[in-house]
C-alpha cells in the first residue's frame, strides 16, 4: 500500500472476526454494500482474494491469516489506548465461544450456566468442538477461549495452568477386577475401551505400555467421553479416563475406579487465549469465572488438588492419585 487506509484495516479486522460481511457490517454499524465495496477495495489494494464462501459465511485465505496476525493486537491495543470500554457483565449481550472437550463441557457448563444466570443473564456461551490445535483455533479466531491441554504454543497464545488431570481404571461396580488392587497382569488382560477424540488406536497408555515390551487389548474406541461411562457401567469392558470426567459418576456409584497401575503423566489443563485479548475487559471477566468455578470444583472433589485463589497455578493444583481411586 503506497498510501495506507487504515479504515481498511479496521473493516478487514472486523470481516476476519465474523467471518461473514454482513455481521462486519452489523458490527460497525455500517451498510452491508459498504463494507462489501470495502472488501472489493482490500483485494485490490493487497492483490489477494482474502476470503471465499465457506458455506453460509467466509474462510479467509493463508495471506489474510498472516496479515490479521500482524495488525489485530496492535489494532486491539490502540482501540482499548483510545477508548477502553466499560464492560458489566450484568447488562452485557456478548457472545462468548470457548473450545473445549465434551468432558470439560460435563463439568464447567452447569456451574457456569448457573453463574451467569445469576450475574450475568443477558451473556451467551458457545461451545466449539476442541481439536487439539489450541494455537491454531486461537489465531484463526474459531475460539475467544480454549480450555485443554497445550500444544506447540505460540507467542501469540497466553496461557493459565488450570488443573492437573491423573488419569485412572474405571469399569463396573460388578466388575471382577472392581475389588482389591488391580495388578498390571489383570489390566493387561482385561478388554478395554479407548476413548480417541482423533479416531486413532492408540493413546499415552499404550505408549507407555510399549515402552515395558507390553500391550493391552483395545476390544473397542469411540470419540465421546460420556458414552464411554455408559458404555463400561454398563458391560465388563474396562477404560482409562481421566479422573475429572468420572468423578461425579463415581459420587453416584455408577462406576468405580482404580490405580492405574503403570506411571502413566498426568497431563495438564490449560486455559488459553490470544494476547490480542490480554486487555479485553470481557474476556478478563469470563477467565476470572472460569478460575474461581476451577476453584469450587476443586474444594468439592470434582478436580484433584487443593483449594487456591485468586489465581491457579501449576504448583498450587498437586494431584493425589491414592486420595483419588478406590483400593
Amino acid at each position: 500500500m503506497s498510501k495506507a487506509d487504515l479504515n481498511l484495516v479496521v473493516i478487514f479486522d472486523a470481516i476476519m472476526q465474523e467471518q461473514s460481511v454482513t455481521a462486519a457490517a452489523q458490527r460497525l454499524a455500517m451498510t452491508q454494500p459498504a463494507v462489501s465495496n470495502a472488501l472489493t477495495r482490500m483485494r485490490h489494494t493487497w492483490q489477494d482474494p482474502l476470503f471465499v464462501k465457506a458455506g453460509r459465511g467466509l474462510k479467509p485465505t493463508p495471506f489474510a491469516v498472516g496479515l490479521w496476525q500482524q495488525i489485530a493486537a496492535p489494532l486491539s491495543d490502540i482501540r482499548h489506548a483510545v477508548a477502553p470500554p466499560d464492560f458489566d457483565p450484568a447488562s452485557s449481550e456478548q457472545t462468548f465461544r470457548i473450545a473445549l472437550t465434551n468432558g470439560l463441557t460435563s463439568l464447567y457448563w452447569g456451574p457456569l450456566r448457573q453463574h451467569i444466570e445469576a450475574h450475568a443473564p443477558g451473556i451467551n456461551i458457545h461451545a466449539v468442538p476442541y481439536v487439539g490445535q489450541m494455537t491454531q483455533q486461537l489465531e484463526d479466531a474459531e475460539a475467544d477461549l480454549v480450555l485443554g491441554s497445550s500444544d506447540a504454543g505460540s507467542e501469540h497464545v497466553q496461557m493459565q495452568v488450570l488443573f492437573e488431570n491423573p488419569f485412572v481404571v474405571a469399569m463396573a461396580p460388578n466388575h471382577v477386577l472392581a475389588k482389591g488392587i488391580l495388578t498390571l497382569e489383570d489390566f493387561i488382560a482385561a478388554d478395554q475401551l479407548l476413548v480417541s477424540l482423533s479416531g486413532q488406536a492408540q493413546g499415552i497408555v499404550d505408549t507407555c505400555l510399549a515402552k515395558q515390551g507390553l500391550r493391552r487389548r483395545l476390544a473397542m474406541t469411540l470419540n465421546s467421553f460420556a458414552g464411554a461411562i455408559e458404555l463400561v457401567r454398563t458391560t465388563s469392558l474396562i477404560t482409562v479416563l481421566p479422573y475429572p470426567i468420572v468423578a461425579d459418576s463415581v459420587a453416584r456409584g455408577d462406576i468405580v475406579t482404580r490405580k492405574l497401575p503403570l506411571q502413566v503423566p498426568a497431563s495438564t489443563i490449560y486455559m488459553a487465549w490470544h494476547r490480542r485479548d490480554d486487555r479485553n475487559a470481557s474476556l478478563c471477566w469470563l477467565k476470572n469465572v472460569i478460575a474461581d468455578l476451577t476453584t469450587q470444583l476443586i474444594a468439592s472433589r470434582l478436580l484433584p488438588g487443593k483449594t487456591v485463589a485468586p489465581t491457579i497455578s501449576r504448583a498450587d493444583v498437586p494431584h493425589k492419585l491414592d486420595a483419588l481411586c478406590q483400593s
